[in-house]
């Protein structure tokens, strides 16, 4: 691969592409450019195998979680420069988050990286696959720009945190994804049960929609006493943890079926003859819209509110950022689809309901216009995301194959909506568009 840096003119002896085709024009003026490029795109991420399989190898060997994955950071860095671009590491306030662009003029096209493992169980959401996919596609429309002279931007963001930690959302805050965007995309690992009803009849998803989560801790607080000769001077927080995961309990009977409530006592009290003054719990409370979720989490908040009251308990809530529900963008889904058609992969365009999870890219799609897909890697049949199984799957070289494949697809959708002002238009409409469940 030829080292391309961000302010690399693109030379003068031919017109830069992308951005310029009028509307009156047919997309097939585009068809050979297309096709130049997606030879330029297939050929750029096979020479880069080895490469990309041995960071995919590094990351998943390495697990860390939400803000710590100063390893991974180091690692993607490191070869991003040996390309020959410049890199801003720690940046946007976030120590993990990087941020690498090439190109000039036209369309910019943000592609998202995603990094952090889970606790105890690794690279169990296929983060690792996540990270080789994107810096494919990164470093495939980056050739492909400087290739054939087109003009356009394509950025890779470091996206930490996405598992519970909100990274995504800290870095929209932080202003990361400017309204200039023309489109955000990446893609996650999935087992073939997570994402369709015939097994084997795709190898992906392109209209992943997931629900949102508001998640948070409770604080509940009371009072020490000894637990047999004076109990009637304590106040039990564990008591009050008790009741709270009972009371939400009780409310999932009255609650929608495609919601979900969940939590753990993450602190439970110390020994047993002594009444327990402290105890913190991690929950969820997600619904297949950011409305719906903030109904349902009042009704929540009721239960844990109860739980302090009929203790006698403090109770304080320690807030995370809200995951709010991924949108799909269907030219985006579109054009990702039939590009993965040509590299020989039949992909699912629009999946029938949301899936009960929940991912910071949702946050993105509600800011910019955005992707994010779903590839398909052989697990067991009884393994999906979150299983220890799934991150022995995503070590794979199968695994590691198809992770190429997605970032071929993807690299060509990029270079569609930089090329396309029809394909950019519809994104942006589609994104305009008030949510659907």
């Amino acid at each position: 691969m030829v080292n391309l840096k961000p302010d690399e003119s693109l030379g003068e002896e031919s017109r830069p592409l992308g951005g310029v085709t009028p509307k009156s024009e047919s997309n097939e003026s585009l068809k050979p450019v297309l096709d130049d490029a997606r030879s330029t795109v297939g050929s750029t991420i096979d020479r880069l195998d080895s490469e990309l399989h041995d960071i995919n190898k590094k990351i998943h060997s390495h697990p860390e979680t939400a803000y710590q994955e100063h390893y991974a950071h180091e690692t993607i860095t490191a070869l991003l420069e040996q390309k020959g671009y410049n890199v801003k590491r720690h940046t946007y306030g976030l120590d993990t988050s990087f941020e690498a662009e090439y190109g000039q003029g036209g369309r910019l096209i943000v592609v998202c990286c995603e990094y952090d493992a889970l606790p105890q169980i690794g690279h169990a959401c296929g983060h690792n696959l996540i990270a080789t996919s994107s810096i494919a596609t990164f470093f495939a429309i980056a050739e492909s720009l400087k290739t054939h002279k087109i003009a356009g931007r394509v950025r890779i963001l470091g996206t930490p945190a996405e598992e519970g930690g909100g990274g995504k959302a800290k870095l929209i805050d932080a202003g990361a994804f400017s309204d200039d965007i023309a489109a955000a995309i990446m893609a996650h690992p999935v087992s073939d049960r997570q994402v369709l009803k015939v097994p084997g009849s795709y190898t992906g998803l392109a209209g992943f929609r997931l629900i949102a989560s508001h998640k948070f801790r409770t604080e509940f607080r009371g009072k020490p006493a000894h637990a047999a000769g004076e109990p009637w001077n304590g106040v039990n927080a564990l008591d009050a943890a008790v009741a709270a995961y009972t009371n939400v309990a009780l409310l999932r009977q009255q609650m929608e079926p495609d919601e979900r409530v969940h939590g753990v006592i993450e602190q439970g009290g110390t020994v047993p003859n002594v009444i327990t003054e402290y105890t913190k719990m991690n929950w969820n409370v997600r619904s297949p819209t950011a409305e719906r979720a903030d109904n349902l989490l009042k009704r929540v908040e009721a239960c844990l509110e109860a739980a302090a009251t009929s203790t006698g308990c403090k109770l304080n809530y320690i807030k995370s950022p809200t995951y709010l529900n991924l949108r799909s963008n269907q030219t985006l889904c579109e054009s990702y689809a039939k590009h993965m058609d040509a590299f020989g992969s039949k992909v699912l365009v629009n999946q029938e309901k949301p899936m009960n999870a929940s991912t910071d890219m949702g946050n993105v799609s509600h800011k910019v216009p955005s992707f994010h897909g779903a590839f398909i890697i052989p697990a067991e049949r009884d393994v999906a995301a979150h299983n220890p199984g799934f991150a022995a799957a995503a070590g794979t070289d199968e695994a590691h194959a198809a992770a190429l494949k997605c970032a071929k697809g993807m690299a060509m959708m990029g270079l569609q909506v930089i090329l396309d002002d029809e394909t950019a238009a519809g994104a942006k409409t589609d994104f305009e568009k008030p949510d659907d469940e």
